[in-house]
């Protein structure tokens, strides 16, 4: 099966430097990086002892960094320069309320946010795409319904760190 569906994409273009979004944002995030998500699951309890663990993890967006990419680093060691990095981000207890409706929205969740330098303006973009579009795909309402909360949270997210709209 092809699903043809339309994606989108939303950019905040801030006056903020590059270090100071890339520091807002990881401080708006709560973190279960490298082995921390798989521990707690592993010593998860039941659903209540799971909840409390995730809840230990959140912070002030209601997001959890799972993974970061720099793309500077990896670029600096071809000889290349640029300031970017992506971040696998989310929070097992916000994909549930779509997940249940579909297994296939483990496809897009967690979501990813990127930070870079345009080379050529300077200009600090935060980048993302939109959940309900990526989830548009799956063509159940009950999912639709959930990614636009996702979207709004993702949104907020967004408009925090880098100081503008979309």
């Amino acid at each position: 099966m092809i699903q043809k569906f339309t994606g989108w994409y939303q950019v905040h273009e801030s006056n903020r430097s590059f270090a100071d979004v890339v520091e807002a944002l990881e401080a708006a995030l709560g973190s279960v990086e490298n082995e921390a998500f798989a521990h707690e699951v592993s010593e998860a309890r039941d659903p209540s002892d799971f909840e409390a663990r995730m809840h230990k993890h959140e912070s002030t967006s209601g997001f959890m960094l799972f993974h970061t990419i720099d793309h500077g680093a990896w670029l600096a060691a071809l000889g290349s320069s640029g300031k970017a990095r992506m971040y696998t981000i989310g929070n097992p207890l916000i994909a549930r309320t779509m997940i249940k409706h579909d297994l296939g929205v483990g496809l897009n969740v967690p979501v990813r946010i990127a930070v870079y330098e345009e080379p050529s303006s300077g200009k600090v973009r935060v980048a993302y795409n939109l959940p309900s579009s990526l989830m548009s795909a799956l063509e159940n309402n009950d999912v639709s319904e959930a990614a636009q909360a996702l979207d709004a949270k993702l949104i907020a997210l967004a408009e925090n760190v880098s100081g503008a709209k979309a």
